[in-house]
């Protein structure tokens, strides 16, 4: 069983018909008979000296089934020892048994980040989720997008350094494993009035999530257009479900209006508003030290600005690297507030952790965070936090956990 978390980028030695020769140097010592590369079980043996040079057969299925028989002398790959008792589970569970092998059909660079296009098997399709987790040759990744025939994920800067998904090219074949749990739920009757099916259903990356693996999980989420919940306990006792601004879309809006109950406000990196003349509303704010900046409303717009698809195309605006101070009008339906110049360091506050959030998922610095209030108009507190995550599908994540690793 793997996780998906590469644990080092591994290089082919040497490949023929039958046998695989790999320098797997983070992952020999801990991982000696298994391993897992680029997203395919191997069983493996030491080949000789140095130690950390391992070998594994190839049968025809395997070389049938995979891109393993395309690999050269020199490439690069990712490599993942198997779940150990007691090790920290990300969510995220695959076999290394290889369902498809995809066509990249398509990447984009978007700032920091690229965005990957991939056509698989038709077959393959159903058992791709919106903000479900996939395996892209062995990379636990959420995917962002489904289309008629392809589907798309985002790579984070980290995705990007750490595997060997950067060397991917448009035409470069990958292989493909859907999640375990996913595959799971789906066989088993489900009940729609059923609390259990709902919870199991939404725990790939949901509920609560902490360390440095938990932050990587709420980066993808935010890259590939989704949210996360970030819990503060220390200054307001709140949670606010958060969303990357430039990847903003109606339906999101929607979600946090009729769902999530809160007041929606847009943090923003303070040279942003600086740049677009946007400025602070006079008064000495409120109790908790965050600082409003006048409303605005998109000025291409042609309705009251209300609405769930204008105030997206607003923040989105916001978040564009080429807005102008014209592209506003003042007063408006969208409020702005601005991070402290210091980030997460200066005040630990959901402004200051949306901005750094999204500069860290490579994105521009504006979000949107909004309170989590129950039905009854009291705001939630942790373990109702954690139910919603759960029955949203989200990742939950402690605000001292930003501070530490982001």
């Amino acid at each position: 069983m793997f996780t998906g978390h590469i644990a080092a980028v591994g290089t082919v030695v040497a490949v023929d018909q039958a046998r695989l020769t790999v320098h797997v140097p983070a992952v020999a010592a801990s991982a000696p008979g298994t391993i897992c590369v680029n997203g395919v079980k191997l069983m493996t043996e030491p080949a000789g000296h140095p130690t950390d040079v391992l070998a594994a057969e190839l049968t025809s299925e395997t070389r049938r089934r995979s891109t393993l028989d395309r690999l050269r002398s020199g490439t690069r790959v990712n490599v993942e020892g198997p779940v150990v008792l007691g090790a920290p589970l990300g969510g995220h569970l695959v076999q290394g048994a290889v369902e498809a092998v995809g066509k990249i059909v398509r990447i984009d660079d978007e700032g920091a980040t690229r965005r990957m296009w991939i056509k698989p098997p038709e077959r393959f399709l159903p058992r791709v989720v919106a903000k479900g987790q996939i395996a892209v040759d062995g990379v636990s990744l959420t995917v962002a997008e489904v289309a008629r025939d392809r589907f798309s994920v985002v790579l984070i800067p980290l995705t990007l350094r750490d595997t060997s998904l950067a060397d991917r090219s448009v035409g470069d074949r990958v292989n493909l494993e859907s999640d375990l749990i996913t595959r799971l739920v789906r066989r088993w009757p489900a009940d729609p009035a059923s609390a259990v099916t709902k919870v199991v259903a939404a725990l790939p990356w949901a509920g609560h999530v902490s360390g440095a693996r938990g932050v990587q999980q709420v980066l993808a989420q935010l890259a590939s257009g989704g949210a996360a919940v970030v819990w503060d306990p220390d200054r307001e006792g709140e949670g606010d479900v958060v969303f990357a601004g430039a990847r903003l879309r109606p339906e999101a809006f929607t979600f946090l209006l009729t769902q999530v109950c809160g007041h929606p406000a847009v943090p923003c990196a303070p040279e942003v508003l600086d740049r677009l003349a946007i400025g602070p509303i006079p008064g000495p704010g409120d109790r908790h030290g965050t600082r409003p900046h006048v409303p605005v409303d998109l000025a291409a717009g042609t309705g009251t600005g209300v609405s769930a698809a204008e105030r997206a195309a607003t923040v989105r605006r916001l978040a564009a690297t080429d807005a102008e101070p014209g592209d506003f009008l003042r007063p408006g339906h969208v409020f702005p507030l601005a991070a402290r110049p210091g980030g997460l360091a200066e005040r630990a506050g959901h402004t200051e952790a949306t901005v750094a959030l999204c500069v860290a998922a490579g994105l521009p610095p504006v979000g949107v965070c909004c309170e989590v209030m129950n039905p009854d108009g009291t705001m939630a507190t942790a373990a109702e936090l954690e139910a919603a995550a759960l029955h949203w599908g989200l990742p939950l994540l402690d605000m001292d956990d930003l501070r530490k690793h982001l």
